[in-house]
């Protein structure tokens, strides 16, 4: 037996040789540039979904800080008569402050405006304009 009488011992499954010159040409059968004419590897499928994905934490994360609904004086002066009791509920029967997932909010009143009236606020919170306008016009805060 000689070298040129060697024989596999299943010629169908002889890998296809690409890249080795000859009547190919410079390319060789893999095209012109890119990451895979240069013998490279695509990326994973998957890295794509992957990347896709929101952080386990941190990514648009919810402030669990109060949110107050803002209520300005000069809104409760034209709405309310005098000596009126104001908290969160007669200002949402006013319609003053809309209902947050069905419950009645938090209110913050804010010291836009005048005030003449006096008012007894309960279970609202104030700027400090506003607390003075309150006390200024006889008010009184609970």
């Amino acid at each position: 037996m000689q070298l040129h009488n060697l024989q596999r011992n299943n010629p169908n499954k002889a890998a296809k040789r690409v890249g080795r010159g000859g009547k190919r040409g410079t390319t060789s059968g893999r095209g012109t540039k890119g990451q895979l004419a240069h013998g490279g590897t695509p990326r994973p499928e998957i890295r794509d979904f992957i990347k896709k994905l929101p952080k386990k934490r941190g990514y648009k994360f919810n402030s669990v800080a109060i949110k107050h609904e803002s209520v300005n004086v000069s809104q409760i002066e034209e709405v309310f008569e005098k000596g009126a009791a104001i908290n969160a509920a007669a200002l949402l029967k006013a319609g003053l402050v809309r209902r947050v997932r069905g419950k009645v909010p938090a209110v913050k009143i804010l010291g836009n405006g005048d005030l003449t009236k006096a008012f007894t606020f309960e279970g609202v919170t104030f700027s400090e304009s506003a607390k003075e306008k309150v006390t200024a016009a006889g008010g009184t805060i609970k």
